[in-house]
Order: C-alpha cells, then structure tokens, then sequence
C-alpha cells in the first residue's frame, strides 16, 4: 500500500486529520466546505505512504459544479492501477451524516479492488460527554476496520496508522450494492450505532437560541464584528509598538557601524525605511488571521453565514458568500478559490465582483499608516474602544458595503438566469477553539505574508530607492529621477490634494498594495537621511497631508483594484481575461471617481 485516499463528508474533520497524519499545514476549518484543493503528503511515520485530502462532499451524487469535479477525482483515482487504500472518514458525533457517503464510496472501492477503511473521528467529544458507541459493532455492520480516532487530541491515531499499514486488507463487501438498498442500509446502521442522544442538539440548542435569533443573533453578530475590529487595530498595538521598537533598534544599530556612503544610505533608508515600516503591520496580518481562525474553529462562521444570508440575497448573493466575503478580509486569493463551492456560476461572478473590494490584509498597513496621522490616538472605556479603531471598523464596513452594492448594481444589470441552488447549510457542532492549531496557522499566514510580499517590497523599495538616489547621490529629491516620473504623472492625483510622491507609491503599489506604505517609508526616509529618522506617519503628516486628501487616499484604497496577482486568479478561475481586466479599470475609475468627490466634500465641511 503506498497512497492513501482520505475522503469524508464536509466538516467531518478529515482535513485535521490529514494535518495530524502528514504534519501538514492544509486549512483546517470548522466549516463545510473549506478544502477546497486535493491535498497531498507523506505520512510522518512512513514517508513511503503518500495521502490524499479529497474535497469533502456529502454523496457520490454531486450537487454542485465542485462536487463534480471532486468526485470526478475520487473517481479517477479508484481507476488507478497503483495500490492504494480508501480511508473514509466519519463524524462520530453525526454518525448518520456520512454513512449513505461511505456507503457509496466502499462500493465503488471495492468495485476497482481497493481496500476499504473507516476512521471514526472525534472520539474525544464521545468521551467527554459519556456517551457509548460500539465501534466494534459498527466494524462488522459495515464489514470493514474501524479505528476510533481524534484528530484534535491525537488519541487513537498511532494504533490507526499501524492497523492501516498491515498486511491483509481486504476491499469492503458492497460491490453489488444499488444506491436504493444502500441509502436503506446506511439509515440502519446510523439507527443503530449512533450514539445515544443527540449530541449535537444538545451541544447548540441553548446557543443557537440566542446566537440565531431575530434580534438577539442580529446583536450578536454586531457584537462580535466589532470586537473583531477592535482586536485587529487597539489590542494590536503593543504587538506593532514591540516591532517598531526593534526595527528602530536595527536600524539604528547598523548605521552606526557602517562608514558614510550609498551602502550606509541604502540600508538605512531602503531597507529599514522600506521593509522596516511594512514589517511593523504584520501583527495586524496575524491578528486579522487568529480571530478568523477562532470563529472558524468554533463553529461560528456558519452561524453568521445564516445571519447573512437573507441580507446578502438581497444583493443577489447567498449566505454561502460570506465565507468567500470574510475571507477577503484576510487576502482575496483565497477568497477567490473559496468561492469555488458556490453553486451557480452567477452567484460565483457576482462573489468575484465583491471580493475585491473586500478590505484585505494587504490594505491593512496602508489603512493603519493613514489612521495614525488623521486620527488622535486616544482611547474610551478604560482603554477598551479606541478611536482609531473606530474608524478602520467604519473603512471596513465602507469596503463591505461598496462591495455588495456594486454585486447588486451588476446582478440587476445581468439578464442571465440568477436563480441557482437552495441554500442549504450544515451547522457545525460548537467547540472550543483548538489554541495551538489556531496560533500555528496565523503564524503560518502571517509568514506567508511576508514571504510572498517581502520579495516584491524590497525589489520595489530598491528600484524606488535607486530612482531617488540618483543622479545626484541623494543630496535633492526633487531633481532625481524619481520626481521626473513622479511630475509627469502627479496630474492624474493632484485633483485629489496628493502630490507626486502619493503617485509614485499608488503605481508601484498596483504589484501588491502593501508596497505603498514601502515606497514612501523609502520616499520620506531619503527625504530625511540627513536628519534623525522620524515615524512615517510624523514626516507625512509635516509633509502637508491634509484630512481631505487623507480621506480620499483612503477612499482610493478601499475601491481601486491595485493587486496583480488577484487580477491574474480572476481572469483563470472566471476564465475569462475580459472580466478581470474590465474589473480592474472599473474600479479604477469608480476609485478615482469616489475620491475625488469625497476631497471635494471634505474640502468643503472642513473650510
């Protein structure tokens, strides 16, 4: 036996286990419909056993266009005349839930001679609630092993990787099976085997009463939005005043020791006047991902799906794009690989026109950079609200709203057919988040984050560094060659109050957005080599940045679509370069547009 195929229904935990088995980092959610992908990975105590996440599905009779393409694959890998095993994975909890599922895939298994297990995941919640289930009871109504796991806790693991991997497997008895008697069998074994009680109704029934209900869940879901806002930018802020600090500290301690020349200027102000004040937003990309994780984790985010989806039909959407939605707050690319579950291609066009406009990670320090320097830093409740964060909980829900106007404005204007599938959503059971799983992954996303931007950035900071720095060896920014491009281009910006040097980080921010706060760390920190360095925000603000144009900048930012990477995954997963590049010079033009009445309007209120 060298591969193993591990398939499940939604939200059995299949890809955790997949995790626990190879040491993997795939996404992990406690949510239909998260793996999106075929995973793939040893197993860690056998390198020569190679495993397989299968997209979790709910039957081999597909719903969706990604149950087809999920079940295509399963299907196509049972053909395949190498040894493997089919391991499938069931919810001990629901037990019910998965066996027509497992059913159907032991037979097709057994129909191409593959080996058959089942991994009875979960166990721990059985465990801790008291209650029974006769596993080996189970194992011979199905006619196959089975090996009661957990994927969070680890238990049972070890003894199922050593049962897998012995000799003498044998395929599972159901190969002459019609789908007719196994839908009828599957409902007798989950009669019979399922633990007693209903654990699930128990485990939600009190919650959901107040977390779903018509005023209480309205209040709720405000609540927790806002609290998540508020732990984004206030309860970051020693964590971003910790790296400042070491930043400052580098900086500074580097420059002492290096003679006076290009070397010394290039490390001071481009790689810690560029790379230093991007670095100094990534504990916003870490929180923004652990507070994700904890509401994915606990069963939550399909609560607020539900929450959502009567407000978002009005939009043309369903409650299914929220995830999709709340994912572009963390990054639009896998925002846009989310929305592959959406049932109808209308609704997946309409979810690709909104995501953009979602306030992702990317915008974050261009959003905190400009905060600092319109906003006083002050506090209300004992330190617990901050004004600051006040206002990025208004930018987000701006960009919220942008989005699912503008989804509602193309869904009217589109004459195709926007009736699709009915919304039908599986609720989770509520759990405690998993702490280290939960940390892990915003570790991971953060270094992510950096690993795919840092690249970028510092090509970037030193091709901007460079056009700053000559010809004149950096002695007067206004006749470098960086002015030239940026004089020539500064009317397109200037009508909303931002000279060239706001230009300038605009046009080379359009390769990933979170170079802007790059570009003009380089910019003002080449501006100031001669001077004791200062906070970007200080030197921006003495630059004569005013309010109106500091909230046109970030009106710009929320609407225009500056990211190369999210234009190039649009135009692959809608197949279609023309939507993609249409929808980058649309929101270009609606950026532009927006801020430019909104310096207007400012202007006007503030005279």
């Amino acid at each position: 036996m060298t591969d193993v195929l591990l398939v499940g229904a939604p939200n059995s935990g299949k890809s955790a286990l997949f995790n626990r088995l190879t040491g993997l980092k795939h996404k992990v959610a406690n949510y239909p419909g998260i793996t999106i992908d075929v995973g793939k990975g040893c197993l860690s105590s056998n390198p020569q056993v190679t495993l397989w996440d299968f997209p979790g599905t709910y039957s081999l009779n597909p719903v969706s266009a990604e149950e087809q393409v999920a079940i295509a694959n399963l299907r196509s890998a049972l053909q395949e005349p190498q040894d493997a095993l089919v391991a499938m994975v069931l919810d001990a909890t629901r037990l019910e839930k998965g066996l027509t599922y497992c059913l159907q895939v032991a037979r097709d298994a057994a129909i191409a001679g593959k080996a058959f297990v089942v991994f009875l995941n979960m166990m721990d919640l059985i465990e801790s609630d008291a209650l029974e289930l006769d596993v080996s009871g189970l194992s011979v109504a199905l006619g196959v092993p089975v090996y009661p796991v957990s994927a969070r806790t680890g238990a049972g693991v070890a003894e199922a990787v050593r049962g897998i991997q012995q000799a003498g497997l044998g395929v599972a008895p159901w190969a002459d099976t019609p789908d007719a008697l196994i839908t009828g069998t599957a409902q007798q074994i989950g009669e019979r085997f399922a633990p007693a009680g209903d654990l699930l109704v128990r485990r939600q029934a009190r919650l959901d009463q107040w977390l779903l209900g018509t005023v209480s869940g309205g209040l709720a879901f405000v609540i927790i939005m806002t609290l998540f806002f508020q732990a984004i930018f206030t309860w970051a802020a020693p964590l971003m005043d910790g790296v400042e600090a070491l930043v400052i500290a580098m900086g500074s301690t580097v420059a002492s020791v290096m003679p006076e020349g290009v070397v010394a200027d290039f490390v001071n102000d481009a790689i810690f006047g560029g790379l230093g004040a991007f670095l100094v937003f990534v504990p916003l990309v870490f929180i923004l991902t652990l507070i994700i994780g904890a509401l994915e984790d606990s069963g939550y985010l399909a609560r607020a799906a539900l929450i959502c989806h009567r407000p978002l039909s009005v939009f043309g959407l369903s409650g299914k794009s929220f995830v999709p939605l709340l994912s572009g707050v963390a990054c639009a690319i896998p925002a846009i690989y989310a929305a592959r579950t959406l049932s109808s291609m209308q609704e997946r066009l309409l979810t690709y026109v909104a995501i953009p406009l979602m306030p992702c990670s990317a915008r974050l320090p261009v959003y905190a950079l400009l905060i600092a320097i319109l906003i006083p830093n002050e506090t209300a409740l004992g330190g617990l609200i901050g004004w600051q964060g006040l206002v990025m909980s208004g930018i987000y829900f701006f960009g919220i709203t942008t989005a699912l106007t503008v989804a509602a404005l193309v869904g009217r204007m589109s004459n195709e057919d926007r009736t699709g599938q009915p919304f039908i959503l599986e609720l989770p059971a509520y759990r405690l988040p998993v702490t280290r799983t939960i940390v892990k992954t915003a570790l991971n996303r953060a270094g992510h984050f950096v690993q795919k931007a840092g690249s970028v950035i510092f090509a970037v900071t030193v091709v901007v560094w460079i056009l700053g720095y000559f010809p004149n060896g950096g002695q007067d920014l206004s006749s470098s060659w960086l002015a030239s491009i940026g004089r020539f281009i500064e009317p397109v910006f200037s009508p909303l109050g931002l000279d060239w040097r706001y230009g300038v980080a605009i046009i080379a921010s359009f390769l990933a957005r979170e170079v802007f706060v790059g570009t003009l760390g380089t910019i003002f920190g080449i501006e100031s080599a001669d001077e004791d360095p200062a906070p970007l925000a200080d030197q921006m603000a003495a630059s004569g940045l005013t309010v109106a144009s500091g909230t046109a900048l970030v009106v710009f930012f929320t609407i225009a679509l500056q990211c190369v990477s999210t234009v190039a995954l649009l135009a692959r997963e809608a197949k279609s370069a023309r939507f993609a590049v249409a929808l980058m010079a649309g929101y270009l033009v609606l950026a532009w547009v927006a801020a430019f009445g909104v310096y207007q309007l400012a202007g006007v209120l503030l005279s």
